[in-house]
Order: C-alpha cells, then sequence, then structure tokens
C-alpha cells in the first residue's frame, strides 16, 4: 500500500531530486568537452609546439579536437599547423565574425581558433569584451570532445580566469634556471585561484634526461617546501633538430617526423591520463564566466 504521509512524500521528493541532480550530472559529463589549459611562465619554452602537436595527437585518436590559440595577439599556432585562417578572436570580439567563421580545419582534422598577430583587441580586453568572448565559446563545449587553450606567456587576468575554471593545466618550461623560476610562480598562482586544479609539467627541449631530472627535482623541490603541494610530471621533450625542422616547413613534428625522438616523446605526452578525465560537471565557460565576475 502506498504510503501517503507527509514524511514519505518528502523522502520520495528528496530521492527524485537526486536522482535528477544524479541524471543531470551524468548527462553534462558526457555531452560537454574536456578542456585542457596550457601554460608557461616565460617565452621560449616551446608551448606552443607542444599545444599543436598534442592537438593533432588527440585528433588521430579520432576525437573531436579544439585547439584555440589564446596568445595575447603574438598567436603562431596557425603558422605551425600551415594555416591561413581568415579571422581570428580579435575579430569574434569585434563582432565581425562569429566563431564559427573563425574556426579553421587543421592537420588530422583538428579545428583551429586563431589568437591573430598583434591584436590589441585581444592582448588587453575589457571585461565586457571578455565576456562576450567567453559566451560566444560555450556552445562549442558540446561540439568537441577536447579543447585545448594555448595561453601566452605570463598570468594576466585571461589566463586567470581560464585557470580558476579549468580541471587540467599542462606547464611547459625548460631546464633553465629563469624558466623554472618562472614556472613555479605560475603554478603558485594556479593553485591559489583554483587549489583543486590538477597540475602537470612538461620539461621541452632538455638536452638530455639528466638535464631534466635534476630541473624537476629543482622545481619539485620549492613547490613542496613554499607550498606544500607539487604538480604531477608527465615528462620531458629532448631537444631535436626534427623540431625546426618541422616548424620551417609550418607542419607538426609528429607528422612530419613521426620517429624522431621529439614526436616519440610528444606521443608520449599526449597520453597523459588525465587528458581523458579533465571535465567537471558544471560547463568550463559558465565557470569561467563565474570567476569573471
Amino acid at each position: 500500500m502506498l504510503d501517503l504521509s507527509p514524511l514519505a512524500i518528502w523522502r520520495r521528493s528528496a530521492f527524485s531530486r537526486v536522482i535528477d541532480v544524479e541524471r543531470r550530472m551524468r548527462q553534462s559529463a558526457t555531452t560537454t568537452a574536456r578542456v585542457v589549459c596550457i601554460a608557461s611562465g616565460k617565452g621560449g619554452t616551446g608551448k606552443s609546439v607542444v599545444a599543436t602537436n598534442l592537438a593533432v595527437l588527440r585528433a588521430q585518436r579520432g576525437e573531436r579536437v579544439l585547439l584555440i590559440d589564446f596568445d595575447a595577439g603574438l598567436a603562431n599556432d596557425h603558422l605551425l599547423l600551415g594555416l591561413a585562417p581568415p579571422f581570428d578572436l580579435g575579430h569574434v570580439i569585434e563582432g565581425r565574425a562569429t566563431v564559427a567563421e573563425a574556426m579553421v580545419e587543421g592537420p588530422g582534422g583538428l579545428r583551429l581558433l586563431s589568437g591573430g598577430v598583434g591584436r590589441h583587441v585581444l592582448a588587453h580586453p575589457t571585461r565586457r569584451e571578455f565576456e562576450r568572448l567567453l559566451k560566444a565559446l560555450r556552445p562549442l563545449e558540446d561540439e568537441f570532445d577536447l579543447i585545448i587553450v594555448d595561453h601566452g606567456a605570463g598570468i594576466g587576468y585571461t589566463t586567470v580566469t581560464h585557470l580558476c575554471a579549468s580541471t587540467t593545466l599542462l606547464l611547459v618550461t625548460s631546464h633553465e634556471v629563469t624558466a623554472l623560476s618562472d614556472a613555479y610562480a605560475v603554478y603558485k598562482r594556479a593553485v591559489m585561484v583554483n587549489p583543486s586544479l590538477h597540475v602537470g609539467v612538461v620539461f621541452n627541449r632538455a638536452p638530455d634526461a639528466e638535464s631534466a631530472d635534476a630541473a624537476w627535482e629543482r622545481l619539485r623541490g620549492v613547490c613542496r617546501k613554499f607550498l606544500g603541494r607539487q604538480p604531477e610530471l608527465i615528462g620531458f621533450v629532448p631537444a631535436d633538430p626534427a623540431v625546426p625542422r618541422s616548424v620551417d616547413l609550418r607542419a607538426p613534428v609528429s607528422l612530419v617526423e613521426p620517429h624522431s625522438l621529439a614526436a616519440q616523446s610528444l606521443l608520449s605526452v599526449s597520453r597523459w591520463p588525465q587528458l581523458d578525465t579533465a571535465r567537471s560537471v558544471e560547463p568550463f565557460y559558465e565557470r569561467a564566466l563565474k570567476a569573471l565576475h
């Protein structure tokens, strides 16, 4: 016999709400893209080489991949991919192009949204302009499996906004002391604004494994000492003449010299397990909009 007492009705109602929340969580987890931020403390670490190759390698796995070049007016992902987009994010901010018009197809079927070169509006957007851009990008989470956001060097407010919303940061650095210092600064800022952020480190252009190991020990040590936590070591990419050759060819080294040491190391980076789980229940760009305010 059905219990119609107020307590029983409340319990059924509460149970229904729990089921509804779980259902919405499952739907969100399966319909929104995983979003991964890629950043570095300083320029010259080869961050964009890592980002473009990562995007290509994940696209080759059959994923729907979008690469967003969020470098502040100094974008070069399109050059590394051999593309010439007619529009960029600056045009989207200005209302001169839609996101769909600005997207172009790249190697492996990936899509690219270029940041443009020398675009002041992207380098120094007002909060209202940045908010308009985030709203324009939100629908893309329903169209892609993986969105990779390639940030410029440093930690400006647009990068911090992304980090507040993200679950995953891939930090690219080199073995040099100045690069390590800047990488620590980015890591410190990232975990301050988002303590739950999962951060992995790639040492790029390492002369050898010993140099990369020594650099990791220095970075890990200072993080443990001053922050009480440390990022995850993903691996290192060796200094390899195949990379500058691929840059000259305007094609990812993973495509033009897939058996090179650098390409094989980048393939290993592309298998980082966190790339498969970098998803939150709430859509990324909704979280970013809240962080912006």
